[in-house]
């Protein structure tokens, strides 16, 4: 075996750890409201999510894939290069993941993966191979960076007020209903708890779809831009591995750490999530999951009694979203000069 094959093997393994990371950081933020409005126990919210988030990925279709390997561009680097900058792109985004999560922040890997390729691809052949899309939205067409950035921008600000007006319209409908209702809405969320795992899978499973299918292309595995089956079978089991793992530091986050949640709120906040995610991934629009399920559960909580959310933690979530892609960023071109040093391709 040559070492571009063994770099072309590393990268998709790197890329299937990422999606297992994935798996136990973002898709741990689902599990979270079934839990503590004990609507579900731990083993069986694992298990509901990591079944349908299996499926997302295979019948999800593969639009957000195209959109992320196709940010960039490195049809005219050579081949060696342009694994390594996917190898250090995702040493940035994993980098971010463990950090996040050790701490229990729920940060978004959608921006850590984002952050990383875009550093490392920056540092070693320059922004020119960046699609950064500014051209073409005045031209009326959203691609590249742009529309990555507007997506993860605009998604969390169309969970918050979905939310918060699904909410309002639940509240209204069952405004006289006995506290006996709780148990329907305790059995609603197998069905809304599903629906989020299996959205959740369709769009983050195919991120890392899209970062194999360029990594195949650029070695020369591919000659065009299509995404192989074997690799959405692939990543949607590495992403259903890292949900049976745990995550339950970020689920004491989601959970507890926003506002008090009740059946009700859970119902109301997967619904919300599940219908951002789903419909941003069938435009192609990579979303963080993380930021739609945290945000919506603001938007429920400020719909109801905005005294009750902890907004000290919201805020503290969101710093860490804003910091999040140019800290994977960072790290990734740290990597990436480390490489150049040991290996002098520079």
């Amino acid at each position: 075996m040559d070492v571009l094959s063994a770099l072309v093997i590393v990268s998709v393994a790197v890329v299937l750890l990422f999606d297992y990371t994935n798996g136990f950081h973002d898709a741990s933020n689902i599990i979270a409201t079934p839990i503590a409005s004990r609507a579900l126990t731990p083993i069986q919210a694992v298990t509901i999510v990591a079944t349908f988030e299996f499926l997302g990925p295979l019948l999800g279709g593969t639009a957000v894939a195209n959109t992320i390997g196709k940010f960039v561009s490195l049809e005219d680097v050579t081949t060696m290069l342009s694994v390594t900058i996917i190898l250090c792109g995702l040493a940035g985004a994993i980098f971010w993941n463990l950090l996040t999560w050790w701490f229990g922040i729920p940060s978004s890997s959608s921006h850590a993966l984002v952050g990383g390729l875009t550093g490392a691809v920056l540092i070693a052949v320059g922004s020119d191979h960046v699609i950064w899309g500014f051209q073409q939205l005045a031209e009326g067409h959203l691609t590249g960076i742009t529309k990555i950035l507007l997506a993860l921008i605009l998604s969390p600000i169309l969970g918050f007020w979905l939310g918060f007006f699904i909410h309002r319209l639940v509240f209204f409908l069952f405004r006289g209903a006995k506290p006996s209702v709780n148990r329907l809405f305790k059995r609603m969320q197998i069905f809304s708890c599903a629906g989020l795992a299996f959205a959740h899978g369709a769009n983050d499973a195919q991120k890392s779809m899209g970062i194999v299918t360029l990594a195949l292309l650029s070695g020369g595995y591919l000659e065009t831009f299509e995404v192989p089956f074997w690799v959405i079978l692939s990543c949607a089991l590495a992403i259903s591995l890292g949900i049976l793992s745990g995550g339950w530091r970020i689920v004491r986050t989601g959970g507890f750490g926003i506002f008090k949640v009740r059946p009700i709120h859970a119902v109301d906040g997967q619904l919300t999530s599940a219908a951002v995610v789903f419909g941003a991934s069938m435009v192609g629009a990579p979303v963080s999951t993380t930021h739609v399920v945290s945000s919506s559960l603001m938007g429920i909580g400020a719909s109801e009694r905005p005294k009750a959310v902890r907004w000290a933690k919201a805020k503290e979530i969101v710093s860490t979203w804003i910091i999040t892609i140019p800290g994977a960023g960072a790290v990734s071109v740290l990597t990436y000069l480390l490489v150049d040093a040991a290996l002098d391709m520079g």
